[in-house]
């Protein structure tokens, strides 16, 4: 509990002000409500057995202001302390996202989506109510606790000796329960990963589960993991629903006790009617909190895990250190020196060496898994070479921010990304819109036609993952992005796969127009995209093992497919 509150210390601090009107307002609760338990004696003994006429005005208005005041002190109470979670939740997930936001791909390559929206969701919806509701209740429960105690002891603490005895028999039962919540909180927080995982993976492959009457298979998948987290729910509600009856059946022998002792008080003439009375709701009264508290440190397990859940996250460190230098001036020359690139144990890259200057563009060409997607990663610096170097313009890669570096490069990627947003918003992804560029870019990349006929023209909204486009529309949508940027280097990995013919040809014409002081590297398989380029690198299981001309290398393809 403490490592968990030092974690969320730097959260926390900055709420002194709510956290202490929440704990007035839950002094106030508590001690409006030990006054009512107080009251209750001169209730029975003024007005019941001494029949004062005037206690019969005064009290009534007593209870009454004692309720207000607890009343109010719950509502301010649980104004304040929602404030705290909401404000604090709030604030964790935007740090959580930011934060994985500046780790490196590896890291969203190796973690599965589902799990990472839980941990923002789920885990961090747990620890909400551990910075704010479990503390503030745990405090008015405390002061309920204590002011009920005093009332208690003042009245008869021989009585309170056999009363609150069975607090301490309970201690080691309730260790036992919350030992088992948390090792049943934290598989039922990972299952719950699973489940956010698959459903996330169903509804990114709907069209591919559908193609291939797939759909009972993934609701069968669903419903193990589903009956496995329903399993783990059913075994935490019985284990941790055993606090409730321990505490009422040790509660129940500690009054079956005070009945007897007080009652026995009572009637030889020790004790008061009022003044038991006064002491047997006050006790009554005394258990309710007792329970909660313990609840609130069962239920403390949950925010535990997920607190844990959250920190593994912010521990993590991008293991690409950022660079000092801002790339300023415009990318001339980009050298690559056997560089080596292995992901884990498999080697992508074996020592890659190219040089590529303004004004060039070369292409990449080789089968799948041959190290090009690799090579231009670790241009972009998705990568860093496991030995070897990038030099840009004679300086280290590594010396530059990834912010400045990315600056001056764009890449259209096999994966066309279209977000929930207007196509002018799309293809201006990361600048400001100007409708003007929107325009031109699209006409560059062959879409105008199809904008221009729809209703809202540049602001027509696309769905998500461009659901609402054809697959050549999509990559028409990626070009003009890249377009739009007006980088120094822009990469195309197989940018015109999804283009019919005539449109291939005219995108051609649009890389050929635009490649005036840029550097532009081709990844393609198509003979009429790679006759673009000045230089082919032929790659082979993370090796460049050709370079050579366009016209050179499409007519050995064409002599190998005849032989």
């Amino acid at each position: 509990m403490r490592g968990f509150y030092t974690r969320f210390y730097p959260y926390i601090k900055d709420y002194y002000f709510f956290f202490f009107c929440a704990i007035c307002a839950s002094a106030l609760t508590a001690g409006c409500t030990a006054s009512a338990t107080y009251l209750v004696k001169p209730v029975l003994d003024k007005i019941f057995t001494e029949k004062d006429a005037a206690m019969l005005t005064i009290l009534p208005m007593l209870f009454i202001a004692a309720y207000f005041g607890k009343s109010v002190g719950a509502y301010a109470q649980g104004f304040f302390v929602n404030y705290i979670g909401l404000d604090i939740v709030r604030r964790i997930r935007e740090d959580v996202l930011a934060h994985m936001l500046r780790l490196d791909l590896e890291f969203f390559n190796k973690m599965r989506k589902g799990e990472l929206i839980a941990r923002l969701t789920n885990d961090i919806g747990l620890v909400r109510a551990a910075v704010s509701n479990y503390f503030a209740d745990f405090v008015r429960e405390g002061f309920t606790i204590i002011g009920l105690l005093c009332v208690v002891i003042y009245q008869n603490p021989r009585l309170a000796f056999y009363s609150l005895i069975v607090v301490p028999v309970a201690v080691v039962p309730i260790l036992i329960i919350i030992r088992h919540i948390k090792r049943i909180s934290r598989k039922t927080q990972a299952k719950n990963a699973d489940i956010t995982s698959k459903l996330a993976e169903v509804f990114n492959n709907t069209e591919i589960i559908k193609a291939n009457n797939g759909e009972q298979i993934e609701l069968e998948h669903y419903k193990r993991e589903n009956l496995h987290f329903f399993k783990l729910g059913i075994k935490s509600t019985l284990i941790g629903g055993l606090n409730g009856p321990i505490m009422e059946t040790l509660g129940a022998v500690a009054i079956g006790v005070v009945i007897f002792v007080g009652g026995s008080a009572v009637v030889a003439g020790d004790m008061t009617t009022g003044e038991f009375g006064s002491f047997t709701t006050a006790l009554f009264m005394l258990y309710t909190p007792i329970k909660r508290v313990i609840g609130i440190i069962t239920s403390f397990q949950d925010a535990l895990i997920g607190g844990e859940r959250i920190g593994q996250i912010l521990d993590l460190q991008p293991k690409i250190i950022d660079g000092e230098q801002i790339l300023q001036e415009p990318i001339r020359e980009i050298s690559v020196t056997n560089a080596h690139l292995h992901y884990d144990d498999i080697a992508a890259l074996n020592g890659v060496s190219l040089e590529i200057k303004r004004n060039e563009i070369v292409a990449l060409v080789g089968k799948s898994g041959s190290g090009k997607s690799s090579l231009v990663n670790m241009i972009l610096r998705l990568y860093d070479p496991s030995s070897g170097e990038i030099v840009i313009n004679g300086r280290n890669l590594k010396n530059f921010t990834q912010k400045s570096l990315r600056d001056h490069i764009t890449i259209v990627t096999q994966r066309i990304f279209i977000f929930h947003d207007s196509i002018a918003a799309n293809v201006a992804y990361g600048q400001e819109i100007d409708e003007a560029r929107v325009i031109e870019s699209l006409k560059k990349a062959q879409l105008w036609e199809f904008v221009e006929a729809c209703e809202n023209g540049i602001y027509t909204m696309l769905d998500e993952f461009g659901a609402n486009l054809s697959g050549g529309q999509r990559q028409r949508i990626a070009i003009a992005r890249a377009i739009y940027r007006d980088c120094d280097v822009i990469i195309f990995d197989e940018a015109t796969s999804a283009l019919d013919i005539q449109t291939e040809e005219a995108i051609r014409e649009t890389i050929d127009s635009i490649k005036k002081d840029k550097i532009i590297i081709l990844i393609a398989h198509r003979p009429s995209t790679i006759s673009l380029a000045k230089r082919v690198y032929c790659m082979t299981q993370g090796l460049i093992t050709d370079v050579t001309t366009p016209q050179r290398y499409l007519k050995g393809h064409a002599l190998n497919h005849e032989i």
